[in-house]
């Protein structure tokens, strides 16, 4: 059965590819159920049926009817004009069968009705025989040319499906993104067009092929099915029902081969195994297929590109961070390694003022490496996104005075001006963690500015959120720096000499996003920068401020 189907079928498609205006049917069945029924193998007609040649036939009577009338008024001629009118109708709408017994009809209606002697079948002229004759020929002629035209219009349908359906898969696959969303839009559409379950295999561990990750399968597939899918995917041949190789699988497998190799396969299940066998179908499916490979292959040069591109930032971050350490931490460490030393080697030489200063000298460079690696913790903690938000209602003030507080030595030589309004409502927030914005921009306000500028705060209740300013009078960004001093291990030009790795802002920036604010810099009008920051207002606030969180 499998050798007939293979040379029936190579027979079949050289015929219907060599003429356009055939039919070819197939007949098949067995000894035990009958024949099967009769399905086209090709576009290019309609198996004639009985009622076909019923209205061929109510053609033909009408057409007589028309030419009794005209045959008061116009010649004999002319009314069989009339008749190859009939049999072009139902050549275009029944096929050839039907519309040659019209022909044949038409004549023996015409000689029967209009050709004297009338009411027989008999000519009184011999000439009336080649009429006869030609009215033949024109008849057969314009059935022929009627079925080709609509053959070749069945035909144009049939491409401009195929076309429209490979369109549509291309342009969904086009704005996919990730493999799993290509993978679904090419099930369905493989389903949708060929009226089948259908299924992609990716290659997993060791080339061997699996359904992708959080995809359930469209037919089962055991252990057999999935060997059958496994050759197909080694060999990068069709398998399975329909093919040479494997014919007994409950699928028909084809691989999804791309231009650097194999990268998958897609498994066809059609509840009419014998649909497979259609030529047409298996070229369609395996456009299909070819359109899916490319689409995988270019999803996974994607992947492999964004994983680099990854990596590279984060060879870049290890880079920036060892350097920044290895030359931030190296200064506060000689300063406490010589202070520890001077206080160890001391014997009692060195005047009490000295050695206090020299403790002092230990407790603030300890001080300065301790909030370098708290940055650096802060950093891993908004990225690996283990950064929890405790919001409490508190009020703005609050928050500021602790942090002047924690920063009352550094702040000593820069003048602080406070302006917050006395009917600023309470805020849901994470105290802590606002106070930790507020400690990084007080702190960055020192660094970039001689001593003496003034440092002013400031806040203002708009629509939906309280807008905070944090300005200052240095030297302010360079042009177009504004955005870029957010991001991480970022120095502005010319600041090499100020002690930090670059993560403040960055750390700001994540906190105030957690919050559902944003925050931006901006030169001040007159010389300096300004910082500023909002938080929003969510709910109303309570009546009163919580005892545990006293106004200050």
């Amino acid at each position: 059965a499998r050798w007939r189907d293979k040379i029936f079928g190579s027979m079949l498609d050289r015929l219907v590819r060599g003429s356009a205006d055939i039919d070819v049917y197939v007949i098949t069945g067995d000894v035990t159920s009958g024949p099967a029924p009769r399905r086209p193998m090709a576009t290019g007609g309609l198996q004639p049926t009985v009622a076909q040649y019923g209205w061929g036939a109510l053609v033909v009577g009408a057409c007589t009817a028309v030419g009794a009338v005209l045959a008061r008024y116009v010649s004999v001629t002319d009314v069989a004009m009339v008749y190859l009118l009939g049999v072009g109708v139902v050549a275009s709408r029944y096929g050839r069968g039907p519309s040659v017994a019209a022909a044949l009809v038409s004549i023996a209606t015409f000689d029967f009705f209009f050709v004297p002697p009338f009411y027989t079948l008999a000519v009184s002229d011999v000439r009336y025989l080649l009429t006869f004759a030609v009215m033949l020929v024109i008849a057969l002629l314009i059935s022929g040319l009627t079925l080709r035209i609509r053959a070749q219009a069945e035909s144009a349908r049939d491409r401009e499906r195929r076309t429209a359906t490979l369109y549509a898969m291309s342009r969904e696959l086009a704005g996919a993104r990730g493999r799993g969303e290509l993978v679904r839009v090419v099930e369905r559409h493989v389903a949708e067009s060929f009226a089948a379950q259908a299924q992609i295999l990716l290659p997993g561990d060791g080339s061997r092929i699996e359904i992708p990750v959080g995809t359930a399968p469209a037919y089962p597939i055991d252990e057999k099915e999935r060997s059958v899918a496994q050759w197909a995917f080694d060999h990068g041949r069709v398998a399975g029902v329909g093919s040479d190789t494997l014919p007994g699988a409950l699928a028909r497998y084809v691989p999804l081969v791309g231009s650097a190799g194999m990268v998958g396969v897609v498994g066809v299940r059609a509840a009419d195994p014998r649909r497979l066998q259609d030529p047409v179908l298996q070229r369609l499916l395996e456009t299909f297929a070819a359109q899916a490979a490319v689409a995988l292959e270019r999803a996974l040069v994607a992947e492999q590109a964004q994983h680099e591109q990854v990596e590279a930032e984060a060879e870049r971050l290890r880079t920036a961070l060892l350097s920044s350490l290895s030359h931030d931490m190296r200064t506060p460490l000689g300063a406490i390694t010589g202070a520890a030393s001077s206080l160890l080697e001391d014997g009692g030489g060195l005047p009490e003022a000295a050695r206090r200063d020299l403790v002092r000298t230990i407790l603030e460079e300890s001080t300065r490496m301790n909030r370098l690696i708290g940055n650096l913790l802060d950093m891993i903690r908004l990225e690996s996104g283990a950064l929890q938000v405790q919001k409490e209602w508190q009020p703005l003030e609050e928050v500021v005075g602790v942090a002047l507080i924690r920063l009352e030595e550094r702040l000593k030589e820069h003048p602080v001006t406070v302006r917050l309004p006395p009917d600023l409502p309470l805020l849901l927030m994470d105290g802590l963690l606002v106070e930790q914005v507020f400690v990084n921009l007080l702190e960055n306000a020192v660094k970039y500015t001689p001593p003496g500028a003034p440092v002013e705060i400031a806040a203002a209740a708009g629509e939906g959120a309280v807008v905070v300013d944090v300005a200052d009078r240095g030297p302010g960004f360079p042009p177009g720096e504004e955005a870029r001093v957010f991001d991480k291990f970022y120095r502005v030009a010319g600041a090499t000499t100020v002690a930090g790795v670059g993560l403040g802002l960055t750390i700001c920036r994540g906190i105030v996003t957690a919050h559902g604010g944003r925050i931006w810099a901006e030169n001040r009008p007159g010389g300096g920068a300004a910082f500023h920051f909002t938080l929003p207002l969510a709910a109303e606030p309570p009546a009163s401020v919580p005892a545990e969180a006293p106004a200050s």
